[in-house]
């Protein structure tokens, strides 16, 4: 199936904001002024200019109007600035702990540009088709996960459901949804504090394969995990 229905409401709501020039130039700054610095030491700066371009964001959009004010993104930039992401000795543990026990699996782990630590768990893996309820499979390393979670509480996670694009929005939108809901309330279950995690569904707006076949359809069916431990 190729043609995709017209976008949801609530997809829609999601696109991307206007950036003030200001904003890019700082997040720009401070992405070039990377050059002689430790590996944390980047990581840090790269986290605090996209802190930087996303707290403008924040700050046009708490301004009161659909364009936001100077003041409002200068305030929003100012504390992106100060939401960077540091790669700290625990992140590194973390990955190295979550490599080990998703060996085989086909799961992918990785560190972000910006300093969070990232898990790619394919539809094999995470759920059946038109399910959210978790695989056997998965469970034992979403155990692994939460030890590590507990291990170094000052984290945060975001989990992100998607689906391929077979099927409308009124199915694959909820359906995403529900199984990064599914995701958080198994670690919930293994004793990590829910306040700590945040979920989002994108349904098949964020393909990372062609959804004209059934090995693309596969890898768009996915849960995106998270783990981001804030600078200072």
């Amino acid at each position: 199936m190729t043609d995709k229905n017209p976008r949801s409401e609530a997809v829609l709501a999601r696109r991307p904001l206007a950036l003030p020039t200001a904003a890019l130039l700082a997040g720009a700054l401070a992405l070039a002024g990377c050059a002689g610095m430790s590996e944390t030491q980047k990581g840090t700066a790269a986290g605090a200019g996209i802190g930087t371009v996303a707290g403008a964001v924040l700050g046009g959009a708490v301004s009161g109007t659909g364009r936001g004010t100077r003041g409002g993104a200068m305030v929003g930039a100012a504390a992106g600035a100060l939401g960077g992401y540091v790669w700290s000795r625990h992140m590194e543990q973390q990955r190295q702990a979550m490599e080990q026990a998703t060996q085989g699996t086909g799961i992918g782990v990785t560190q972000t540009a910006d300093n969070r630590l990232r898990l790619e768990v394919p539809s094999d893996v995470s759920f059946a088709t038109n399910s959210a309820t978790i695989n056997s499979s998965l469970k034992p390393v979403l155990d692994r996960f939460a030890q590590t979670l507990n291990e170094n509480p000052a984290t945060h996670v975001s989990i992100i459901g998607h689906t391929d694009n077979t099927g409308t929005d009124a199915i694959n939108d909820p359906l995403s949804v529900r199984r990064a809901s599914s995701t958080r309330d198994y670690l919930v279950s293994r004793g990590v504090d829910a306040r700590r995690i945040d979920i989002d569904g994108r349904g098949s707006y964020e393909p990372i394969a062609d959804n004209t076949s059934a090995a693309g359809r596969a890898r768009n069916r996915r849960v995106e995990i998270y783990v981001a431990e804030p600078a200072g």
